[in-house]
């Protein structure tokens, strides 16, 4: 990987935040602008090109309450000006049922993209979405009414109307007029510890984000891949080597879950040469198998807590901690057939089969 490689990484990852923010702002022309001209969409409910799916995802938004998508675990392959990627996503919504009561939902799916950069920029030329799992809560959010001033805060819109959009052009304008703006650029230079500190950092969050994928996909030969032969697990469900993890999780995820969903954010990793240490925030959604109808939905916060090695110019997990902070479990309300979920009908899988591998194929 060079500096380079990493400028592009960084170029696509903004393109999918900005997707994201302008699916929750209702904004077609910036949901546009992530897509070259002749670039497709399948959704399951609509495939075809994109420039039809912003105005569609556009116009459904402005027509509901504000959502939002936390796009996370951008993992990305580049090909020279090509590049795929799979990104976590967990989507908050509300709005009416088929029933037309009031009802909440987190949804949990997978972006796999295709990109291309063309003139120097980078964006999408195709995109699918896959539905791994969901929770259902009756009732709305409601956003705090009018009271103190001290328990003000900017809530979320969509277009003008939104509170981060006003507050981002306000930083904008502040950023020109500052020295820290156009033109007010020093010129830096780092040496080669601190550029290879930097690649060393994305090559290790490219190594959590296959953590997930094993796990998520029962790949036991990926999952192995992510740590050294000697290294040590200690997670409360199982405590011991590496390798041997990777073989009794993907075992128990398969007998023991209908699904997993591991989305991972707020990584923080500190490099020193050739060794490195790393904390990484989790959010776990997993719907237990059941032969009676009572499945249970588990979501789980916690936090991983790294040692990292580079040997032999491969960088790997030597020594991992599972950290839990909460946990809450309740009947499952997973739903992957009915009203909205039922266009949805790309799903998530263990094993070969689940679309990812037909995408890095």
């Amino acid at each position: 990987m060079t500096i380079a490689d990493l400028a592009s990484i960084q170029a696509i990852s903004n393109v999918l935040a900005q997707h994201s923010r302008g699916v929750d702002r209702a904004d077609e022309g910036l949901l546009a602008s992530c897509y070259h001209d002749d670039a497709t969409v399948d959704y399951r409910f609509y495939a075809g090109p994109a420039a039809q799916i912003a105005a569609i995802l556009a116009g459904a938004q402005k027509a509901q309450p504000v959502t939002l998508h936390r796009t996370a675990q951008m993992s990305i392959a580049l090909d020279g000006d090509r590049a795929t990627s799979e990104s976590y996503v967990m989507a908050y919504a509300s709005g009416a049922d088929e029933t037309g009561a009031a009802f909440q939902r987190l949804i949990c799916g997978r972006y796999l993209d295709r990109h291309e950069r063309r003139g120097g920029a980078w964006r999408l030329t195709h995109r699918s979405y896959v539905l791994d799992t969901n929770l259902n809560w009756p009732g709305a959010f409601a956003a705090p009414a009018l009271g103190p001033l001290a328990g003000h805060v900017p809530t979320g819109g969509h277009g003008p109307a939104d509170a981060g959009l006003a507050l981002l052009a306000l930083a904008k304008a502040h950023h020109a007029h500052s020295n820290e703006g156009p033109g007010g650029q020093t010129a830096m230079t780092h040496d080669a510890a601190a550029v290879d500190a930097v690649i060393s950092r994305q090559q290790i969050a490219d190594l959590t984000m296959a953590y997930c994928r094993g796990v998520d996909r029962a790949d036991a030969g990926l999952l192995a891949g992510v740590f050294h032969e000697d290294s040590t697990i200690v997670s409360g469900a199982f405590n011991g080597r590496g390798q041997d993890f990777a073989e009794a999780i993907c075992a128990l995820v398969e007998e023991t879950f209908a699904q997993t969903f591991h989305s991972i954010a707020n990584q923080w990793i500190e490099v020193e040469g050739d060794g490195a240490i790393g904390e990484t925030y989790v959010i776990a959604v997993s719907t237990s198998r059941s032969e009676d109808g009572a499945a249970t939905d588990t979501l789980t916060g916690g936090r991983y807590v790294d040692r990292f090695a580079r040997r032999d110019g491969r960088w790997g997990i030597a020594e991992r901690t599972f950290v839990l902070d909460w946990s809450r479990s309740e009947p499952s309300t997973r739903d992957m057939h009915g009203g909205l979920y039922g266009a949805l009908d790309l799903h998530g899988s263990r094993g070969k089969g689940d679309p990812v591998y037909g995408l890095l194929s």
